[in-house]
């Protein structure tokens, strides 16, 4: 393309028109950008004032800690529960006895056989209330025995008839 357009002379041609130099100015556009800086700033710092003023507020509010509670001496021993490092054990007289010396593959593998002969074994569930377990195997042929043989269950009773009516006069 060439740099200077020849015109002719009895074209019309105005010398004072020409394409725009700039689109958006530049300074109000630096001054638009350094302001939102500034008030970004500002709010981060009221922000952190306000959180940590309000952080003081509710701590001096509040009741003590947890921790500062007093507990007792075996709070931090589980009780009542399967103990997968040996605890100390204290006996109802409060003396100690020797800690446990199972570690938790054995304590599973207890647990199992003991499961494994309350299944295949009589006993007492509560005496008091005279309920006792039989072995599974026999559980399982008096509940059989008790169920009725050939007979099906009763089929489900059959939906009421839909009543329908139309928009019409009878």
């Amino acid at each position: 393309m060439p740099e200077h357009i020849q015109y002719q002379d009895d074209d019309l041609f105005n010398p004072e028109t020409h394409h725009e130099e700039s689109d958006v100015p530049i300074k109000p556009l630096f001054w638009a950008i350094l302001i939102f800086i500034v008030f970004a700033i500002v709010t981060h710092v009221v922000l952190a004032f306000m959180y940590k003023s309000f952080a003081n507020a509710e701590r001096k509010r509040m009741d003590p800690p947890y921790t500062q509670v007093a507990r007792p001496e075996n709070a931090y021993v589980p009780q009542n529960q399967p103990l997968l490092q040996p605890f100390p054990h204290k006996d109802p007289k409060g003396r100690e006895l020797a800690p446990n010396q199972n570690t938790p593959v054995t304590d599973l593998a207890e647990m199992r056989a003991r499961e494994e002969r309350e299944l295949h074994s009589y006993g007492w569930v509560d005496r008091e209330h005279g309920v006792v377990r039989i072995p599974i195997e026999e559980a399982k042929k008096r509940v059989l025995s008790t169920l009725p043989v050939g007979v099906a269950p009763p089929p489900p009773p059959p939906p009421p008839p839909a009543t329908t009516t139309t928009g019409g006069t009878q």
